[in-house]
């Protein structure tokens, strides 16, 4: 069993037991979140897609960890102008556990 859920505006193809990295979550490690925007759930050949949604399904998880992501560097120059600039960025990431997938 699957299912593919919005989790933090990106889609996300789920299964039980699985740990998947998305943007940061508000809320501390071992809080319980439920997700209900369900987009497709398949269950032993079954599939269920929800339009958007699925009625009365949901993806239960906890969070694991908070983290962060490699450094992301961006340079930018002009040719023969004599500009540069350079600056960085790292994505601050929630590590989630797959608890439960209700249809």
């Amino acid at each position: 069993m699957y299912a593919i859920v919005n989790i933090a505006g990106q889609q996300f193809k789920v299964v039980k037991d699985q740990q998947v990295i998305v943007h940061r979550l508000e809320g501390e490690e071992g809080k319980k979140l439920e997700f209900s925007d369900v987009v497709l759930v398949e269950n032993g050949g079954k599939v269920k897609v929800g339009t958007p949604s699925v009625k009365g399904a949901s993806v239960t998880a906890s969070i694991v960890t908070h983290l962060r992501g490699d450094k992301v560097i961006i340079f930018k120059k002009k040719r023969r102008k004599g500009y540069q600039k350079q600056s960085g960025h790292r994505q601050d990431l929630t590590r989630i556990q797959i608890d439960a997938i209700t249809a």
